[in-house]
């Protein structure tokens, strides 16, 4: 159980909106530390830019990445 309390909805925000809408697109359902970050949209989104930036940088073969985070995952004990 986590010990913050996770958000789901997005309450008329257009940071949320914009930001849960895409990552129900792309996985179903919102991650975990979405959920989480969401108490702060800004940094919420910021945190996606960062993640987005890091994954387009081109450093790992974008065949690798998924794998990456499957491992990082793992380690972690998270589901994934």
């Amino acid at each position: 159980m986590p010990r913050v309390r996770e958000i789901d909805d997005d309450g008329g925000d257009p940071i949320l909106k914009e930001v849960f809408a895409k990552e129900r697109e792309v996985f179903g359902d919102l991650l975990n530390t979405t959920k989480v970050y969401a108490h702060c949209p800004p940094i919420l989104r910021a945190a996606k830019q960062l993640s987005a930036s890091i994954e387009r940088s081109g450093l790992l073969p974008a065949d690798l990445v998924p794998l990456v985070y499957l491992r990082v995952a793992l380690i972690n004990g998270c589901p994934f």
